[in-house]
């Protein structure tokens, strides 16, 4: 049942009712269960009753009625809470359907997720009632609303007041963020403050993203409503924030691996209460997820000295009492989503088995969850990714005398170009390529060159990226040209050419942006095109983020945003995007 204001009906109610009088039986009951009470912060024996999706009863008894009952025996188990990843961004190569099978079968049974790409490309009826469709699925999705599309747009027309209005409002809509764009809130931008109070109007949270803020921005910032943060990349930053009143959630992702750090340094500087602390992979890449998703995380706190009821807690239990969730989800006790993982053993919290919603998806290590199999995105807007115009190297020219120089995966300077650009072809000697990006609908683009992304990369054309507008990276406009045209024939995703042929591809079949493969094909995918960009003399931590953020003003120095280079800090368009 799609979660509305009420979860369940008035029949469901009375139903579960019967099941702990007696006249009803429950469909699942685990025996004698080791479980993790975190309203008393300690392991207590006990049978727990399941009716569908919901724990009806937690206590001494077995139930009086037990027709066509199934009853598991735990004694020798242990069993805690679902975990919940309150900060994914289910739109990095994989979609979340896929991550959220993927995460389930590990344990993670409850997503609360970036709307970011439903936001800026689907039509608000469509996402909405997609992300409905999406929370009838074993694994319980809930969403943020978005202030601001992280970059410059050439058309406001996806941050209309209607459109952000309905998604706040939305019941699966549970915070307001991440709060990219709080420089401009503390400048003077009342739009954006007039939906951050509208925010904690309708009692819901609002997450910062505040990386090096000062005690002074953070106290401002919780002056205007924002709450909790994931930005802290110091262990003094962690406590810093705690100090403040934030939730702080603790960060470890593939350009970001703190979290061992973390806890270090926070243990140091006299930390040992951890219950206003969260945990998040802050949505990395297919491949990082190889080792697991808040299990592994978990795991890592484990190892670092944090108390297991803690660890457990900062996964689940502390993400829904932040999430005003704590009566539905994060807890062992009647009334709640039966979100279960049984676990061999405290210090393994990868699950033998996953309950998510009553449902089985991992039992005794084996999958078994036909319901996640597919999804319909064609029903709700989701359309392949379709280029209907062509491109050739008459169209390119590289003239601009600054370029982007990548310092790392992420941050952009402008730098003055050295090379010269007008033979199409640059040597494999320095580490500067032609860069373009253009729109998806052929009407304007941005040449210019890119120093620090490779030395040997011919020609590279995606199109995953915030925007979902093209980018042509490479040493040849000839071989730049047929990775294009190989990403037209493909419908979207990655092409790298050398000498006129295609050596690697990543087919995004979804909008040009999502994959339709299972997470273990996406990573496979991932891996192997990272390889060949790796070979080619890609240096840092991470070139899908790379692709991602080359647009997002929420970094500095220099953006490529649709409107042309953009310098964040002065506000103000350096080299504008040229018409088509």
């Amino acid at each position: 049942m799609t979660e509305r204001l009420y979860r369940w009906t008035k029949q469901r109610l009375r139903q579960q009712l019967a099941v702990v009088q007696g006249d009803q039986a429950p469909s699942l009951v685990l025996k004698q269960a080791n479980y993790l009470n975190f309203a008393r912060r300690k392991w207590l024996k006990a049978n727990i009753w399941i009716a569908g999706d919901r724990i009806v009863y937690v206590g001494n008894e077995m139930p009086a009625n037990l027709t066509d009952t199934e009853i598991v025996d735990c004694e020798n188990k242990r069993v805690v809470p679902g975990y919940i990843e309150h900060h994914a961004h289910p739109f990095q190569l994989y979609n979340p359907h896929s991550f959220g099978k993927y995460a389930s079968s590990r344990g993670t049974t409850t997503l609360i997720n970036d709307n970011m790409m439903f936001f800026l490309h689907l039509e608000k009826k469509k996402a909405l009632t997609l992300i409905e469709a999406l929370d009838e699925l074993p694994t319980s999705m809930y969403w943020w609303a978005r202030y601001d599309a992280q970059t410059e747009l050439r058309d406001e027309e996806p941050l209309s007041n209607s459109k952000m209005k309905e998604w706040l409002e939305h019941p699966l809509v549970v915070q307001g963020g991440e709060l990219t764009s709080w420089p401009k809130v503390l400048n003077g931008d009342d739009s954006t403050l007039h939906w951050m109070q509208e925010t904690t109007r309708l009692r819901k949270p609002i997450e910062g993203h505040l990386p090096g803020a000062s005690e002074k921005t953070l106290a401002q910032m919780a002056l205007l409503g924002v709450t909790c943060d994931h930005e802290a990349m110091t262990g003094e930053e962690a406590v810093r924030r705690l100090d403040l009143g934030y939730t702080t959630s603790l960060r470890h992702s593939s350009i970001r691996p703190d979290l061992p750090r973390l806890l270090k340094e926070m243990q140091e500087l006299g930390v040992d209460y951890f219950e206003r602390c969260l945990m998040t992979t802050d949505g990395s890449p297919p491949s990082f997820y190889e080792n697991g998703v808040m299990d592994h995380l978990i795991k890592i706190a484990l190892e670092s000295g944090v108390d297991s009821i803690d660890a457990y807690a900062m996964a689940s239990y502390n993400a829904a009492k932040y999430y005003h969730l704590d009566h539905k989800l994060g807890m062992i006790a009647p009334g709640r989503i039966a979100h279960i993982n049984i676990l061999d053993d405290v210090s393994n919290p990868k699950p033998r088995s996953v309950i998510a919603k009553g449902q089985w998806v991992v039992k005794e290590g084996m999958y078994c969850c036909d319901s996640m199999e597919s999804f319909p995105w064609e029903k709700f807007g989701v359309k392949p990714f379709e280029l209907n115009w062509d491109l050739t190297e008459d169209d390119l020219h590289f003239s601009m005398p600054m370029g982007i120089e990548m310092t790392n995966a992420v941050i952009l300077k402008p730098y003055q170009v050295s090379v010269e650009g007008t033979t199409g072809v640059l040597s494999c000697d320095h580490d500067e390529s032609f860069f373009v990006m253009i729109d998806k609908n052929g009407k304007w683009h941005i040449s210019t060159m890119i120093k620090g992304f490779a030395t040997h990369v011919s020609g590279f054309a995606s199109s995953f990226s915030n925007t979902g507008d093209i980018i042509l990276i490479g040493k040849n406009v000839a071989d730049m040209v047929a990775a294009f045209r190989a990403l037209k024939e493909q419908g979207g995703g990655m092409a790298l050419v050398e000498n006129g042929e295609v050596i690697g591809r990543i087919e995004l079949e979804l909008m040009g942006i999502l994959s339709n493969k299972t997470m273990e094909g996406v990573m496979e995918d991932e891996k192997n095109m990272v390889k060949l960009l790796r070979d080619r003399g890609y240096k840092y931590e991470d070139p899908i983020y790379s692709l991602l953020f080359f647009s997002a003003t929420h970094l500095p120095y220099i953006r490529v945003t649709q409107r042309g280079i953009y310098d964040v800090k002065k506000k103000t368009v350096l080299f504008p995007a040229i018409m088509r």
